[in-house]
């Protein structure tokens, strides 16, 4: 049993009274957007259940390839695929946005090298200007290149060619289609952690696009360090790093994302990975300067278990649904729908945050560790049955499970739960008056 130290309790306690009022959270300069990766954009069967299961998971964006050789598959004939523009408005159909990647070379210009050189730029921007043409109106982000970093994260003039590639092309791409909004970058962890993305920031690119782009993956990195824990304290750190470099917020878009599900080297299972998913998804909420989150991907690349790239997806290769799917459909309206409020407390063995939508307070809490006991307490007389969301049973959705233990002067209430590493989700009861505020404090053994 884990003994608190009474100032610890004290300090947790007037922590959680601070975010005590159930105010309306302050908005961001735009919403959080939920999305995936997908690559269905390229099968030509335009009926696929797979627009279908987006919808349903709550899912409001889909990145995909819009490659430079598949519109032009004769040189300096550009030429969009007949299938495209019918995948698009299915997913339109649904209310789902596109995000089109523009990039991976042509064989015609420059043997498919990256666009360094003056025809192979000019060619690229020809491209461009085509895709957003055709396009007008109808792909709300469009993210230049995919993962430039990979070949050379360290050298400045490597980063420079990058620099100029992108203020050409959002310049091409606001003359279009002025709607669309521009990102870039589609920095791996390793161009993060090379400062490829610093200086592509300190290279003033800022004044260009509308965010950057990141690839902040983690599943290969040591133990303790591949959670999603550790994931979004580094990625607080790196956030702080760009918007000091900017000498302004830099907004983040997690473009993509993932921890997979294989049987070999950084590989989980799927449990542990729809776990994964609900940590990560909540947890990216708690940085205003993160955008979006689309998960990589949509559906599984192929079957074979022990291939990493085989065993992302939130579907499988089949469509049947993972459970990872299972988990983005139930907290999909929650993280679309309610703003963090705020971290309750600082417990070493629990994670325990605060979300509004101005008139119902949650409280998302789970142990990455090993199960927990808990106490939940609110302050001031509470009614009604407490209101939980196991994300480990989605298919159960809200239960009122247990009833508000209330002291006789009714000054608290107390509640059980077993904390796990599914995030639980709690909603209080009604307060006994609307105008009172209820202090809500948690503590696990």
């Amino acid at each position: 049993m884990k003994h608190r130290h009474p100032l610890h309790c004290l300090a947790l306690a007037a922590a959680v009274t601070a975010l005590a009022a159930p105010a309306p959270a302050q908005p961001t300069e735009a919403p959080f957007i939920v999305g995936v990766c997908s690559h269905d954009l390229h099968l030509r069967d335009t009926t696929s259940k797979g627009v279908q299961l987006l919808q349903q998971a709550g899912i409001e964006s889909v990145r995909t390839d819009a490659h430079w050789a598949f519109l032009e598959r004769k040189r300096d004939q550009l030429k969009v695929e007949r299938h495209w523009p019918a995948y698009l408005a299915g997913n339109e159909a649904q209310g789902i946005e596109s995000m089109f990647i523009l990039g991976y070379g042509n064989r015609f210009h420059g043997n498919g090298e990256k666009p360094r050189s003056e025809p192979v730029r000019a060619a690229f921007n020809r491209y461009v200007a085509f895709t957003a043409q055709q396009f007008r109106g109808r792909i709300k982000h469009y993210e230049i290149w995919n993962e430039w970093d990979v070949e050379d994260p360290i050298d400045p003039q490597f980063t420079q060619d990058y620099a100029r590639l992108i203020t050409d092309a959002a310049g091409i791409i606001r003359q279009h289609d002025p709607d669309a909004k521009v990102l870039a970058g589609a920095v791996t962890t390793k161009g993060i952690e090379s400062g490829f993305a610093l200086r592509l920031v300190e290279a003033g690119i800022m004044q260009s696009i509308d965010g950057l782009s990141l690839h902040p993956y983690v599943h290969c990195r040591n133990r303790g360090k591949n959670t999603p824990e550790a994931w979004i304290e580094w990625l607080a750190e790196v956030d702080l790093e760009l918007s000091s470099a900017a000498n302004q917020p830099v907004p983040l878009y997690l473009t993509e994302m993932a921890w997979p599900a294989h049987q070999g080297a950084c590989g989980i299972d799927e449990t542990l990975q729809a776990a994964y998913l609900a940590r990560s998804f909540f947890l990216a909420k708690t940085l205003p300067n993160v955008r979006g989150y689309w998960w990589y991907d949509f559906r599984n690349d192929g079957t074979d278990k022990r291939e990493r790239e085989h065993n992302f997806g939130l579907v499988r290769q089949d469509y049947s649904l993972k459970p990872a799917y299972r988990v983005l459909e139930t907290i999909s309206p929650i993280i679309n729908n309610f703003e963090f409020v705020g971290r309750v407390g600082n417990s070493p063995d629990s994670v325990q945050l605060q979300f509004s939508n101005g008139q119902e307070q949650l409280l998302v809490a789970w142990a990455p560790d090993r199960p927990r006991p808990a106490t939940i307490t609110a302050t001031g007389k509470t009614t009604g049955d407490l209101k939980l969301l196991d994300t480990a049973q989605p298919d159960k959705g809200w239960s009122s499970f247990k009833a508000w233990q209330c002291a006789s002067d009714a000054g608290t209430c107390t509640a059980q739960i077993e904390l796990d590493r599914f995030p639980k989700i709690v909603s209080l009861g009604e307060a006994a008056s609307p105008d009172t505020g209820q202090a809500l404090t948690i503590s696990t053994r």
